[in-house]
């Protein structure tokens, strides 16, 4: 599995943390974020990550901003992401198995690191359902 990682200041600490456990995990990451807390443009960083997402160089995609908002904003401007804003693992599950979220977007300032970790976890374990599921899918992008 290879996964496209990007963020912003707010989001660098998480990152770290989220690196060292895809490593555990013998997961090849591309790093595509800022790896200071100096004030940066998230967009800059996020594009990157979407573009490769989107041309199937990577698996997936992870951002990590202050609120998740814009991050999961500028991704979704790619007609073959379906970035998923979460805080919970119960709605990172659901975004997996309902909508096949290939990038998981999270909230730095709003979820505790160990709640990140864990929803990263659960991004990676999931699977999408189809089913159902899939006619729904092939409706978001606009094209």
């Amino acid at each position: 599995m290879h996964i496209a990682i990007g963020n912003d200041h707010a989001g660098t600490d998480y990152k770290f943390a989220v690196l060292e456990l895809l490593k555990e995990k013998g997961i090849e990451v591309t790093n595509y974020g800022t790896d200071s807390n100096d004030s940066v443009d998230y967009p800059d960083f996020v594009h990157p990550v979407a573009a490769d997402v989107e041309n199937k160089k990577v698996d997936f995609g992870i951002l990590i901003c202050g609120s998740g908002n814009g991050v999961s904003m500028t991704a979704n401007k790619y007609q073959k992401v379906r970035a998923a804003l979460c805080w919970t693992k119960e709605i990172v599950s659901l975004a997996r198995q309902h909508n096949n979220a290939n990038i998981l977007s999270i909230p730095a300032r709003f979820v505790s690191l160990p709640q990140a970790l864990e929803m990263v976890n659960t991004f990676l374990d999931t699977e999408f359902e189809g089913g159902r599921h899939q006619n729904r899918v092939e409706k978001i992008a606009c094209n």
